[in-house]
């Protein structure tokens, strides 16, 4: 039975009781449908006390068992249907409040795209998404939503990617940028050709993590049973000694009924998911509120360097030709057009750089891809080569310690095009804030080498770097990490950065570009390309547990007083009963601070 229909059933009950004592004046009957209302909601609660003990937890629910009963036993019957109305009323604005906090993350369920137009013979055949295939030409009309990711082909419009990034402002998009399913087109239609099915695509990875965020049970919303034991034996002890000094057992149960726990079973879970509501308006999912507490104590981090601390892209820095004949701008023709059709990093920088230098791209046929080698193809009846040293040509003299690509022109070596990582601007500004935010330890874990690694480093700040690392080199970094650092964060976004972020304390993962397979592994995803977003998840989840303690605090605080007061005699049950709902919308209101921004 849900939390409502619970509350609905103790109100249908008390007016029933209400109707037999004051119309018909049957007392007794009333006594008895408060009982048993009282007894289902009891054992109710005592098995679900049962099984938190089981459980190795200790809860607060004995408080409550313990009020009911106590106010049935001294015929204060009336009092226990207000203690069973507040019980069952929080626990339905618990729910509501849960659903309100979270309701950021739901939007991205409303909008999943469901129908998509596919270009065939000039005709537009609409397709649901899940029968899309890779290469499929798409249109999309004004106002509509992407259906699945892909690169413009043709057309130039802006995009709403707010459900996705967080970012309010339209993103304009042009011929050969990219579209991740679940934006909103703008005023022109565009055609793009997809590249990655429906369950592969942006949105539909972003929705499966939604799921698993509602699905998963924090571990941390029982906060309040930090308190339990402590609350619990105050509570029987200002009881005991009220009922001891004055020989009326009421007095017992007048104390007890203001020491219903509802502010405390209430207050920590709603502040944990109102800061998860948060995290993901500022662009970043977080999976459960274990995370939250994780992340808000968190002494160490490490970075994944190519596509976290840089752009995941390389730029052109060094064009060398060893003939004469062939200027730079040539050999970048050749090259950008031999690997205008890979989807290698590499391609896909020297494409954009010669796109970005007004460079038009030639005419290949018979394109061949040996993967792990490099490309080739035939321009204007010449073998180019585009590639690893010995892909190209059978000697070349002169290599270079750098990322680069060789060319060669019928098999004869011709040059190379070196490229350097591009640091992401906010790089160095997310180092220094980690910081200042109390992290302790900051370190980078690389594959590539240390050279590289190191001029990265100085560049950002961390001084702390592990070069040349295979995927089990880096879970041993972490696992160090764990042990010795903990609370301990790994941020990355390739598929080899996934064993890494299921092994720390808290996975992040860069999920705007990043692989899906780190997006699974890790218990946050930054949905827009910013790695300042690793620092806005910290402040928000140490701005929540602040909160989260506060409100458990604060319910503490107004109880203990209530009940010092009522051990006097002078707060009769049923008014003790009713001020305990003012006690959970003072805990709720306080708990739901979290939602906003500072």
């Amino acid at each position: 039975m849900t939390n409502l229909r619970k509350f609905l059933l103790t109100i249908f009950a008390g007016v029933i009781a209400l109707i037999a004592e004051f119309v018909f004046h049957q007392s007794m009957v009333s006594y008895w449908i408060v009982i048993v209302i009282g007894g289902m909601t009891t054992i109710s609660m005592f098995i679900g006390m049962i099984k938190t003990l089981k459980s190795g937890k200790y809860g607060v629910d004995i408080l409550a068992i313990t009020a009911i009963v106590a106010t049935l036993a001294v015929g204060q019957y009336w009092a226990s249907l207000m203690v069973l109305v507040m019980l069952t009323g929080g626990d339905s604005l618990e729910d509501y409040a849960a659903g309100q906090a979270g309701k950021e993350l739901k939007t991205l369920l409303d909008n999943t795209p469901q129908i998509a137009h596919k270009v065939e013979n000039n005709k537009l055949v609409d397709y649901r998404v899940e029968e899309v295939k890779v290469g499929d030409v798409i249109l999309v009309k004004p106002g509509e939503i992407v259906p699945v990711d892909g690169t413009i082909i043709e057309g130039i419009s802006s995009f709403d990617e707010s459900s996705l990034t967080g970012e309010s402002r339209p993103i304009e998009k042009k011929v050969n940028d990219s579209v991740m399913s679940g934006s909103v087109n703008g005023d022109v239609a565009i055609k793009f050709k997809v590249t990655k099915i429906a369950a592969d695509s942006q949105y539909q990875t972003i929705v499966k993590l939604v799921k698993e965020s509602e699905a998963k049970p924090a571990n941390f919303v029982r906060l309040a049973d930090r308190y339990a034991v402590p609350f619990t034996i105050i509570s029987y002890l200002i009881g005991g000694v009220a009922w001891f000094i004055s020989k009326d057992p009421v007095r017992f149960a007048q104390v007890l009924v203001v020491a219903s726990p509802c502010p405390l079973i209430l207050a920590a879970p709603i502040a944990l998911v109102a800061g998860m509501s948060r995290s993901s308006r500022h662009g970043v999912v977080v999976k459960t509120g274990t995370t939250i507490e994780k992340l808000s104590d968190a002494q160490s981090i490490a970075f994944d360097k190519t596509g976290t601390l840089t752009e995941g892209s390389l730029d052109v820095y060094r064009i060398t030709s060893i003939k004469d004949t062939l200027s730079d701008k040539a050999l970048i023709q050749l090259a950008a057009s031999i690997e205008q059709e890979s989807t290698h990093i590499l391609a896909r920088s020297l494409v954009l750089y010669a796109l970005s230098q007004g460079i038009d791209l030639l005419d290949v046929i018979e394109l061949k891809e040996v993967t792990g080698e490099g490309v080739q193809g035939k321009i204007k009846d010449q073998l180019v080569k585009v590639g690893k040293a010995n892909y190209v040509a059978d000697t070349i003299h002169s290599t270079t310690e750098n990322t680069a690509v060789y060319v060669s022109i019928d098999d004869k070596y011709v040059g190379n095009i070196e490229f350097e990582d591009i640091v992401r601007s906010e790089s160095q500004k997310t180092i220094k804030r980690l910081r200042q935010l109390g992290i302790n330890r900051i370190l980078m874990i690389t594959g590539d080498n240390l050279q590289t690694a190191k001029k990265i480093g100085d560049n950002v700040g961390i001084t702390e770097i592990h070069a040349k690392c295979l995927p089990q080199e880096k879970i041993d970094i972490v696992k160090e990490l764990t042990q010795t650092n903990s609370p301990a964060i790994m941020v990355g976004d390739g598929m080899n950065d996934a064993p890494a972020l299921a092994m720390a304390d808290v996975g992040i993962a860069m999920g705007a570009h990043g692989s899906s397979a780190a997006s699974e592994s890790a218990d946050a995803v930054i949905l827009k390309d910013d790695l300042s977003k690793v620092t806005d998840a910290i402040d928000i989840s140490k701005n929540t547990m602040k909160i989260a303690k506060q409100s458990v605090l604060i319910g503490i605080f107004i109880c203990v007083i209530l009940m010092l007061i009522a051990s006097l005699g002078i707060i009769p049950t049923l008014i003790g009963a009713m001020l305990q709902e003012v006690v959970d919308t003072v805990s709720i209101l306080s708990a739901l601070r979290a939602r906003k921004d500072k």
